[in-house]
């Protein structure tokens, strides 16, 4: 980007988030955060933007100056078993905040050009072996629920005439956090393999790459979905076996899924481990993005590096 932007976040504090905010300053971006009451905020320049999703405050004149508002907030998915308490709060964090969010934006005197508003694969759904772009149809379980809702809480933006673009992020691979550093202590020990039969396809990106499609996105002419998975996805079987080769110890054993029960309960072991997307990041492809991590064992790699 050649222009010095001033870019709010939200979920600043979260894997993406974080590297997100590193990435932006150490391009001479400024990086505003958006938190919550009582958050850590630090102690250096720019101020916070402080809101409330859960009360539905937000000091909208905080948002005054924005160049862009790059929107991650929401409860993580794979926090705790699915009880409909949680969903609802899996459900609520994203749909209100985002609606919040778009509705400060829209009342703005001088909005932002632009809100990245986080969404995610599981809009599409489980469909097996299906290629998916962003023009595919969204899919009916609870996730695919979720995503549809998310992305339309974004609307009253869109009317205001601010760019809206929504980044469908699949598994981000880093050993920092998420699904990898799950699974590395497991495979370390050569005891991690495959899941099922290992058929069901996973959607991934590098956290690296991840982040330079969001700021890519900041100034990209792009608008609504844009799939944020590498050019590559890979079956269940193929990434335990190349997280095997790369770690050099043995991916053999099928994980049995009576243990992914007793650890995430049924519904979310089906939804995240067992559901099947293959996903082309067709926009992205289109738009000239240059991934750095096009295939899963330069992914690999590269995580495993740092």
């Amino acid at each position: 980007m050649a222009n010095r932007l001033r870019v709010a976040v939200t979920g600043s504090t979260g894997l993406i988030g974080r590297t997100l905010v590193e990435r932006l300053e150490s391009g001479g971006h400024q990086a505003v955060p958006v938190v919550r009451p009582g958050s850590s905020r630090g102690s250096g320049p720019p101020a916070p933007v402080v809101w409330d999703p859960a009360a539905s405050e937000m000091n909208t004149a905080e948002l005054e100056g924005l160049d862009a508002v790059v929107h991650l907030a929401g409860e993580p998915i794979a926090a705790r078993r699915w009880s409909p308490e949680q969903k609802e709060r899996i459900a609520r964090s994203r749909v209100q905040g985002t609606a919040l969010l778009s509705q400060a934006l829209a009342r703005l005197d001088s909005p932002p050009a632009v809100l990245v508003s986080a969404s995610a694969i599981g809009y599409y759904g489980d469909r097996g072996d299906e290629l998916l772009d962003e023009s595919s149809s969204g899919g009916d379980d609870f996730l695919a629920e979720v995503c549809r809702d998310w992305e339309t809480a974004a609307d009253p933006a869109r009317a205001a005439g601010i760019r809206v673009a929504h980044p469908r992020t699949g598994v981000v691979l880093s050993s920092s956090g998420g699904a990898l550093a799950e699974m590395l202590p497991f495979f370390r020990l050569g005891i991690g393999g495959r899941i099922g039969g290992g058929r069901q396809w996973m959607s991934w990106i590098s956290l690296h790459d991840e982040v330079e499609a969001l700021v890519w996105l900041l100034e990209a002419d792009v608008e609504g979905p844009v799939n944020l998975t590498a050019p590559e996805p890979v079956t269940n079987r193929e990434l335990t076996a190349a997280l095997g080769r790369a770690l050099r110890r043995p991916a053999v054993l099928p994980t049995p899924k009576p243990a992914l029960w007793a650890k995430l309960g049924r519904e979310l072991t089906e939804a995240l481990l067992y559901s099947s997307a293959r996903v082309a990041p067709a926009v992205l492809q289109r738009g000239g993005f240059r991934f750095a991590h096009p295939d899963i064992a330069t992914a690999l790699a590269a995580v495993l590096a740092r």
